[in-house]
């Protein structure tokens, strides 16, 4: 039953650290972790005593147990998603089940990633130490299969089914590069963003390095240090609350048939795809909603062509139309058709792995983002297109 959560939950709280380009916090992963939870608690109302919840990727190297006892909690419930920008929606879904079936009351998400302390996400490993921490998603034994052939990187995995929709359906880079331009453009509203201060224009962007090909420098997300956490409890605790309460009004995840990071075995319509046509379908009906109801979205952007590829999988457009949706001007602030990433997103406010984009959900929700949208009543959020099992959430304006 799709439209069992919907609007039981509500996100009360939203918290963050600064966010800083890789290497740029003097802070651990540790320490930025506690810092968002507090804040997050905080701007909720609540005290960490009313915390009996916390959902985390399973990537975040800050584990639930380290965190519980930094913070002194006492927990009924835990959770982890697997992966890492696939969980962006999927912790919250994960934290709305736990509320809604009286497992928990007060349910704390959050993830803290500081690439200039660790492993590298975008990095290529090879050799017997590659076995541990982020580098596993990258280094499993798969990867026997597929480094021999030079998929290494993240960019190179997502490179190829862009390419293929670009043989297919005319999709060019320029367009790419729009997704990208627009990104940067919310970011200079946006004094919280890595990027802020640093517009980027569609010239900048053609002219930047080949990363792996069709993927250029800013086709690719940042690699940031920072932490964000939000709080999820009933819509009926919520009315207590004192930022304005905003309802989880649909959730949705799941991988299709076949879908994989190492897309072995991936079926030919899936070339074309986010692998995301299942979670949107099912986001919708438990919202009760329809794609043309949507005012503003959050879409993760590890690559800009995932993006385009996520338009069309959640029906802003038809199956090889998103480049020239995101030409049309239609994800751009303020007189877009959708609005899109309106904090500057993965690729220009920082990449806490999608976190940071239910939080500025939350703040288009509340009326708090620097880029509103007028009237907004719904957003959709979208985690990372193409990397399963992946998750989307929709966002109901508070009544």
């Amino acid at each position: 039953m799709a439209w069992a959560l919907r609007d039981r939950t509500a996100i009360v709280g939203i918290g963050e650290t600064e966010y800083t380009k890789r290497g740029g916090t003097s802070h651990s992963e540790m320490a930025l972790a506690c810092e968002a939870i507090r804040r997050a608690v905080a701007d909720a109302g609540l005290s960490l005593d009313d915390v009996d919840g916390l959902c985390a990727y399973n990537s975040d190297r800050c584990t639930i147990v380290e965190v519980a006892q930094a913070l002194n909690l006492q927990l009924r419930f835990t959770n982890l998603y697997p992966g890492g920008g696939n969980a962006t929606t999927g912790v919250v879904q994960n934290a709305a089940i736990a509320v809604a079936t009286g497992t928990a009351r007060v349910v704390v998400c959050y993830r803290a990633i500081c690439q200039g302390q660790h492993l590298r996400y975008g990095q290529a490993r090879s050799g017997f130490g590659a076995h541990s921490g982020a580098a596993q998603a990258y280094a499993s034994s798969s990867q026997a299969f597929t480094a021999p052939f030079g998929l290494m990187t993240p960019a190179s995995i997502y490179a190829l089914e862009t390419r293929r929709h670009m043989h297919l359906y005319g999709t060019t880079s320029q367009q790419m590069g729009l997704v990208a331009v627009c990104c940067y453009a919310n970011a200079q509203l946006n004094p919280r963003a890595v990027m802020h201060g640093r517009p980027l224009t569609l010239e900048q962007h053609q002219a930047s390095r080949m990363i792996s090909d069709p993927y250029r420098l800013f086709d690719c997300c940042q690699e940031s240090d920072g932490a964000c956490a939000v709080v999820v409890t009933s819509r009926e605790q919520a009315r207590d609350t004192p930022a304005p309460a905003v309802l989880i009004a649909g959730a949705a995840q799941g991988m299709c048939h076949g879908d994989g990071i190492f897309r072995a075995g991936r079926s030919e319509e899936l070339w074309t795809s986010a692998g995301m046509v299942d979670v949107a379908r099912e986001v919708y009906a438990a919202a009760g909603i329809s794609p043309d109801e949507i005012d503003v979205m959050q879409i993760y952007e590890n690559f800009t062509g995932q993006v385009i590829m996520a338009l069309e999988d959640f029906g802003l457009c038809k199956r090889g139309e998103g480049g020239r949706y995101v030409e049309s001007g239609a994800i751009n602030w303020p007189h877009g058709r959708t609005p899109m990433n309106t904090s500057g997103g993965n690729l220009a406010e920082a990449y806490i792995h999608g976190l940071s984009l239910v939080v500025e959900g939350v703040r288009q929700m509340r009326g708090q983002s620097t880029a509103q949208v007028r009237d907004a009543a719904h957003c959709l959020v979208v985690s990372g297109p193409g990397a399963p099992p992946s998750s989307a959430l929709i966002l109901r304006r508070g009544q």
